[in-house]
Order: structure tokens, then C-alpha cells, then sequence
């Protein structure tokens, strides 16, 4: 599309002038100019987001019809465009960068032409000549940019959420199972990556499955703001050039086509001009991420060696992992789960800066809130399948190893303190850690405690949970 033109090609002009258009194209000269105004990413609007914007249009002209503002034939023949559309015909004519000025009329326009030149073949017309369909006339109708994009980018992320939350139950799921089958694999816990007191693995896995339960809330909750649209409130909530007809009904009419119930928002100048729950959402997206990064940094500490480092655990072998070193396996999937996090760490700059950067009635950097928010949902939602399916299902504990460790530690001697004192307590520990003498044996050795004291007091299985009684 850039550069040269193709021989066949149409002529089609607007208020600030012609261009050249290929023949066949359904898209038309606004979508041509925001083509070659925007080429920014390289990448295409998500093509979720297409069809959501698509199925407002189809809302649209049902409940236009029924205002009695749109002709039947045309609004049928609108409806029949949009229903190829979502059935997946015409998708490679939507040519709009994902990040682009003009708050997303380059898109929604895309979109407009899109269904106008297939609505005018419907009616017997052809492309470009607009007179049978017209893409503002009649298939913007009742309709703003500023109104369709963010409830379209509502719809999208309602739709991305739902593997996102299902994918989020399954890996927590998983970490509940990992959690019961290491309960009894007691092991040298560590502050500081220091060590510090025992703990049981399971004890461990269940702590990352209570985070990310905490993560699953947030984001359900979060996502009730995406049910609230301004579609109906026009270029700035105001509704001008909307009939009381569309405003009262479009939101259920949508509802219907989505199956998501949405409803009009309260206030539809405030939901025009502000775009702080996308940033929200984002935000929520951030948490698990750090969340998610934390779980993999321990998972690549605790398997670290295998034979030189901890070697608590054994994760799964992917792959090789080395062009050079023969044998050697990496943590690969925990190491793409934490680049995904910094990559929504930083997803969520943009839209922060994005929504504190709108002016008064209209928020113009949409497009980018809702290209990185996409891969956000996206990039998540993949990241915590592999997760789950390629990592965590198919750890394996190294219990002897564990309690080989646990038995060299000097941690269990904080166990004594309520019985020798700290600072005994603390010569005992020096003392092993330059004699390798065992902590037990010194407290015997100088009488400080018996054995079957000590079996009591240092059972590492009751160190693990609040005293009974």
C-alpha cells in the first residue's frame, strides 16, 4: 500500500483532497491517509478490537432503524457487511497502525468504509462512490470516534479477559495440586537468601497460589467498570446528533450482539473524557506481573546447580540450553514469564502517562492505552499457560537433598531461643558455623538441653506452624 499504486485503482476525495485507491479495496481515502500518516509499529489494530468496533456499527444500525433515522435496505444491508465481516471476510482491508493520532478515527473510519463499500455492493452500487451507503451518513450514524473507540476497547478487553482469568484459575490450580504433593517436604526456608528458619515446600507453593487468588479478585473486580460505555454520548458526551431513541437503547441492543451485559454509564461526559479505568485494569495487570515474576525467581533460585547451587527442585528440561556448553539446561519458562512482566511493568507507564495526558473534553491517546493493554491480556495469558503446562506440572521436589541442607543449617538454633536465650543461642550458631558441629549436639554437649528436649524443641515439622496450644 505504500508507494506506488497498482494500475486499477479508483479516485476518492475528502475535505482535504483526492487520493488514489486500489480498485478492489474496501477501505477508502480516510483509511488510506491514517495508512500512510501512521506508520508507526508496523503492527495492525488487534483484530478483537476490529470486530468489536464492527459489532457497535451492526448495534447500531439495528437500533437506528428502529428510531426510524435508517432506511431499512440500507440498514439491512449494513447489518449483512457486518455479519460477513465477524464471520471473518474482509479482515486483511483494515489497514490501520495500531498507534495513530486522531484519538482512532483513523480506525473507526477504516471501519466505516469497510462496511460502506461492502453495504453499497449490497445494494447494487460499487465501491468508492458513497451513494448508496455512505460511511459517516449512514454507518456513523448517532455515532462519534470518541464514543465507539472506548467502548470497543471495553468490549476487547472483557473479551481478552476471559482466557486471561481462565488460564490465571488453571496455573493456580496447579500450584494448590504442587502444594499438597510437597506438604511434607520440609526444607531450609531463607530471608535475605540468608537461612533463616525451616518451611515446607508446599507451605511455599500454596503462598504463590494465595498471591495470584489475590490477583484473580482484582482483576474481576476491576472489570465490572468495563460494563459501564458512553456509546450514545457522541463526540463529547453531550449526545448531539443522537436521537433519545438510540440513547436509551443502543447499550441493549449491544448487549445482545456481545452477549456482555453493557449499560449506559451515569455520567457520559465523564466517561468521555476520562480513561482511568483502562488504567486500572492495567494496573491490576502490572501486580500479577510482579507477582508472577516473583514466583519464577524463586522457581530459578530454588532449581538453581543442578549440582552448585540449591537444587531444592528440578524443573522440567524444555530444551537445550546452550549453543556451547554441552548438557546444560536452562529455567527458560520462568525466564520468558519475568521478560513478560517487565514488558506489562512497562505496558503500564505508557497507559499511566497515556490517561494523565488527555485535555478536557476527550482523551486523543487511546490508541496506544489500548495497544499495549491488548498485549498485555495477550502476552499474560500466554505466559501463564506455558507456565502451568510447561513448568509447574512438572516439578520435582529433591527431598533427600532438602533435608540434607536443612540438616547443615545453623537456622533451626532460632527454635532455641525461649529456651537458652538469644545470646547463647547465637554463640551455638558461630560456633557450629566454624566447627561444622551440628547445633544439637553442641546444646548437648554443654548441657544446655537434653535429647529428648531437643527432639521436641527442633522438630522441624512443628517449626513449621503455630503452636497448638
Amino acid at each position: 500500500l505504500r508507494g506506488n499504486y497498482p494500475m486499477n485503482y479508483r479516485m476518492e476525495s475528502d475535505s482535504i483532497g483526492s487520493l488514489q485507491i486500489p480498485i478492489d479495496a474496501y477501505y477508502g481515502v480516510q483509511s488510506k491517509r491514517g495508512h500512510d500518516n501512521f506508520f508507526i509499529t508496523g503492527n495492525l489494530m488487534n483484530i478483537t478490537f476490529i470486530k468489536n468496533i464492527v459489532k457497535i456499527k451492526k448495534a447500531a444500525a439495528i437500533v437506528n432503524l428502529g428510531a426510524k433515522t435508517l432506511k431499512k435496505d440500507i440498514a439491512d444491508a449494513i447489518v449483512k457487511a457486518c455479519d460477513e465481516i465477524l464471520e471473518g471476510k474482509f479482515l486483511d482491508q483494515f489497514i490501520s497502525d495500531a498507534i495513530q493520532g486522531g484519538a482512532g478515527t483513523t480506525v473507526n473510519m477504516n471501519v466505516n468504509e469497510v462496511i460502506a463499500n461492502r453495504a453499497s455492493e449490497i445494494l447494487g452500487g460499487v465501491k468508492g462512490e458513497y451513494t448508496l451507503c455512505h460511511p459517516n451518513d449512514h454507518v456513523n450514524m448517532a455515532q462519534s470516534t470518541n464514543d465507539v473507540i472506548p467502548t470497543a476497547g471495553k468490549l476487547t478487553v472483557l473479551e481478552l479477559s476471559k482466557k486471561l482469568l481462565e488460564n490465571l484459575k488453571s496455573l493456580i490450580d496447579v500450584l494448590i495440586e504442587k502444594a499438597k504433593e510437597f506438604n511434607n517436604v520440609i526444607k531450609m526456608g531463607r530471608t535475605q537468601l540468608e537461612d533463616a528458619v525451616p518451611i515446607r515446600l508446599g507451605q511455599e507453593f500454596n503462598a504463590y497460589a494465595s498471591a495470584l487468588k489475590r490477583d484473580y479478585g482484582r482483576v474481576e473486580y476491576v472489570l465490572k467498570e468495563m460494563h459501564s460505555i458512553n456509546l450514545g454520548g457522541s463526540a463529547i458526551g453531550t449526545a448531539v446528533n443522537v436521537s433519545k431513541q438510540y440513547l436509551d437503547n443502543i447499550a441493549g441492543e449491544l448487549s445482545k450482539i456481545t452477549g456482555f451485559e453493557m449499560v449506559k454509564a451515569n455520567d457520559l461526559i465523564d466517561a468521555t473524557q476520562n480513561v482511568d479505568c483502562f488504567a486500572s485494569v492495567s494496573s491490576c495487570l502490572k501486580t500479577m506481573s510482579i507477582n508472577l515474576s516473583k514466583i519464577s525467581n524463586d522457581l530459578r533460585l530454588m532449581s538453581s546447580g543442578p549440582k552448585t547451587g540449591l537444587e531444592e527442585i528440578t524443573l522440567p528440561a524444555m530444551q537445550n540450553g546452550s549453543s556451547i556448553m554441552p548438557g546444560k539446561v536452562n529455567p527458560v519458562i520462568p525466564e520468558v514469564v519475568s521478560q513478560v512482566a517487565f514488558a506489562v511493568i512497562g505496558n503500564d507507564v505508557t497507559i499511566s502517562m497515556a490517561s494523565e495526558g488527555g485535555q478536557l473534553e476527550l482523551n486523543a491517546f487511546e490508541p496506544v492505552i489500548f495497544y499495549k493493554l491488548f498485549e498485555s491480556l495477550t502476552c499474560l495469558t500466554n505466559a501463564m499457560d506455558t507456565l502451568n503446562k510447561n513448568c509447574i506440572k512438572g516439578i520435582v521436589a529433591n527431598k533427600e537433598h532438602c533435608q540434607n541442607l536443612l540438616d547443615k543449617s545453623v537456622g533451626v538454633v532460632t527454635a532455641l531461643c525461649p529456651y537458652i536465650g538469644y545470646k547463647k543461642a547465637a554463640e551455638i550458631a558461630k560456633e557450629s558455623l566454624a566447627t561444622n558441629i551440628k547445633i544439637r549436639d553442641l546444646v548437648v554437649k554443654y548441657g544446655l538441653l537434653n535429647e529428648k528436649e531437643l527432639d521436641e524443641i527442633l522438630d522441624p515439622f512443628k517449626m513449621t506452624e503455630p503452636k497448638q496450644n
